[in-house]
């Protein structure tokens, strides 16, 4: 390594890498909420034929090897693919070798780490509590926002820490649609695989040190405020 070493060993190359790790997970959970919070409402009310198949979509990544998923992102996001094609008609660049890249890659393959817990929050409400607010001339989004969502707390709080956490472990989705673009796609996960195939040994330790503290930190915290949001809501 040619630069200095700096906090916890670490050089600014590899907390950069930490620093768009953070930013990926970050973004991918937001996304995450804004998107799945409406889908999975909707998967848990909707007696549509379609509901099935959707599920189905949705929970593809829990069963698909990452590589496959950033295979085929990969050729839809480069410049032979359809979207990437059409990016660069319009004037813009292709999504391969990307942050967007790989932040579509991320929210994809984390959605069903989103989605289920926020179902399984979701399908926890007594419909009476709906229809009591309904008979308060409350509108269906004024029922979201003001029943929905806070007794659903513990399924959202385990949709955000699912997502961030899955996000920060991703390898696979990364490597095959991102590559290895300092700055731009070289996550934690990357650049450990990289100290590693570089026989660069104590250098992985440390990343992998950082990222085991962060991942049991942020279980335990989890945990915690998991016990806390299964009290009782109330309502306001």
């Amino acid at each position: 390594m040619n630069l200095a070493a700096t906090t916890l060993g670490l050089t600014a190359d590899e907390w950069l890498a930490i620093r768009l790790t953070a930013e990926l997970a970050a973004a991918t959970t937001l996304i995450l909420l804004l998107l799945g919070a409406p889908l999975a409402w909707w998967l848990t009310r909707s007696a549509s034929r379609w509901a099935n198949l959707v599920s189905a979509a949705v929970s593809l990544p829990l069963v698909l090897p990452p590589t496959v998923i950033g295979f085929y992102l990969l050729i839809a996001l480069g410049p032979e693919g359809f979207i990437g094609r059409t990016l660069e008609r319009l004037g813009a660049h292709h999504l391969a070798f990307s942050f967007g890249g790989i932040l579509i890659g991320s929210v994809i393959y984390s959605l069903p780490f989103a989605v289920q817990p926020l179902r399984e929050g979701f399908a926890g409400i007594d419909p009476k509590l709906l229809d009591a607010a309904a008979t308060l001339r409350a509108r269906g989004l004024d029922r979201f926002f003001s029943v929905v969502l806070p007794l659903s707390r513990s399924g959202i709080l385990t949709a955000v820490v699912l997502s961030f956490a899955h996000t920060v472990g991703e390898f696979g989705v990364i490597a095959m649609l991102g590559g290895n673009i300092a700055g731009e796609t070289r996550v934690v996960s990357i650049a450990i695989y990289d100290h590693t195939q570089a026989m660069e040994y104590a250098a992985a330790h440390r990343l992998s040190a950082v990222l085991l503290g962060f991942s049991f930190v942020t279980l335990l915290a989890f945990y915690a405020l998991n016990q806390r949001a299964l009290r009782p809501a109330k309502l306001g």
